[in-house]
């Protein structure tokens, strides 16, 4: 009988996917088309922009780039840019949409009186705003499995605004590790936390199957905690958390799944042991030494610096909206990550754009470029890492420059950013898979 309803439940799913692929026969869907006049455009960050150009935009994808103003062809819809800069969509790899973001304090008075349901609207709202300040994609590093799959498939299908997700489901902890919910809560409601994580492993075996837990559940991307973090109570403070063999079990499982793997790493020792592990990318690397940031080069690991998540974590702390074991960590953090980002900048390592936000608020993302040409990238440098690396790193050829063929993600800025990178904080106009999601009069259609 069990199985029987198991092939009757597979077959109502198989059913409902046709359903919803396949459109009713005899309607075909008109062709969108748009004609962007650029009066400037930076179609390949890391190189010089083109002047006046024309991008055509048919059904969300870029089929030509010509130069001048052309005129639109009959049907299509003019975008007039000519007196705006002009740029791919932007990326941010780190990002965490589930739930209240920035407002910590809020979090932890509502906590008993919110479910997943209300986060879940909130992570609409949250996915919405983060569209509207330009970042068209995203990689979302921890939230609710289920709920960010549903929201991702959503964006995907067109039925709610946002940006396109790879998401990562529940960070990969052991347990009293980072990612462990039961940290600091009374003992009643900690049993209760730990008969549902299934993202605590202890040892190589038991972290392999939480791998493919979170797989299950949807994830595109692994996370795990190579190291304690700033906000959780955590017996080794920021040091290295889990074992070597541990991580390799990970970052194996994950890869021979198709699947990338980020790692939550502070402390130098968490940071070589995931490197040499083979972790495509390590989140904030806050404390790194000279063989660490070889290391990072040997491996051709990105970094991703999320350079305004300490600062807002220790504003939070210092106001009282957050434990105050957390203000040493969150001071310690913000001091070293500057110093060490800087020397990681001046040697090359690879670097992708992400800040972490979720700690800081939502919509705020692009304030992270200030910071990272405060420490020591050009504003080209630190374009192209939300755009041509976060593109890399997320393994996406459809995005991070415009050219025919790519998807149609575009938005635009009053001047040149590559003058003041702070002109990234108003973006007047998002295109998202090509349909235009904010105009230059701000208003969201």
């Amino acid at each position: 009988m069990r199985a029987r309803v198991i092939g009757l439940l597979a077959a109502a799913a198989m059913t409902a996917s046709m359903t919803v692929a396949m459109p009713a026969l005899g309607q075909a869907k008109p062709a969108t088309i748009n004609y962007i006049h650029a009066g400037t455009l930076l179609d390949r960050p890391g190189q010089a922009p083109r002047g006046n150009t024309t991008i055509i935009v048919r059904d969300g994808k870029v089929v030509a780039l010509r130069d001048g103003f052309v005129a639109p062809e009959t049907g299509a819809t003019l975008v007039d840019l000519r007196n705006a800069f002009v740029l791919p969509g932007l990326v941010d790899m780190h990002v965490h949409l589930w739930g209240i973001g920035g407002d910590p304090l809020r979090a932890r008075l509502e906590a008993l009186n919110r479910d997943r349901f209300d986060d879940e609207m909130t992570a609409v709202a949250n996915a919405r705003t983060t569209l509207a300040a330009g970042f068209t994609s995203v990689r979302d590093l921890g939230g609710d499995p289920r709920g960010i799959r549903a929201l991702r498939d959503a964006i995907d299908a067109g039925t709610v605004e946002g940006p396109s997700i790879t998401n990562a489901g529940e960070m990969i902890s052991v347990t009293g590790g980072h990612g462990d919910g039961g940290n600091g809560l009374a003992e009643e409601f900690a049993e209760m936390v730990h008969a549902k994580e299934v993202n605590l492993c202890d040892g190589p075996d038991d972290c392999r199957r939480a791998v493919r837990a979170q797989v299950a559940m949807g994830a595109r991307v692994i996370k795990f905690a190579a190291t304690g973090g700033v906000l959780s109570n955590v017996s080794g403070g920021l040091g290295r958390a889990m074992t070597p063999e541990e991580m390799r079990a990970i970052i194996e499982t994950a890869h021979a799944l198709g699947r990338k793997v980020a790692a939550h790493s502070h402390a130098a020792e968490g940071t070589r042991a995931a490197l040499e592990a083979g972790v495509d990318s390590i989140e904030h690397g806050t404390f790194l030494d000279d063989d660490t940031i070889r290391l990072f080069k040997t491996k051709g690991a990105y970094l991703v610096p999320t350079e305004i998540a300490p600062v807002a974590a220790l504003a939070q702390a210092r106001g009282g909206a957050l434990p105050p074991a957390t203000i040493v960590k969150a001071e310690e953090a913000a001091a070293a990550m500057a110093a060490s980002h800087r020397r990681a900048y001046a040697a090359g390592v690879k670097i992708a754009f992400g800040t972490d936000t979720g700690v800081s608020k939502h919509g705020d993302n692009a304030t992270e470029f200030a910071v990272m040409v405060k420490n020591g990238l050009t504003p080209t440098q630190a374009i192209a890492a939300a755009t041509v690396g976060a593109a890399d790193l997320l393994g996406r050829s459809d995005i991070g420059t415009l050219a025919p063929g790519k998807t149609a993600d575009i938005i635009a800025v009053a001047t040149s950013p590559l003058n003041d990178v702070t002109q990234l904080e108003h973006v007047t106009f998002v295109m998202h898979r090509g349909v235009v999601a904010k105009s230059p009069a701000g208003d969201l259609r």
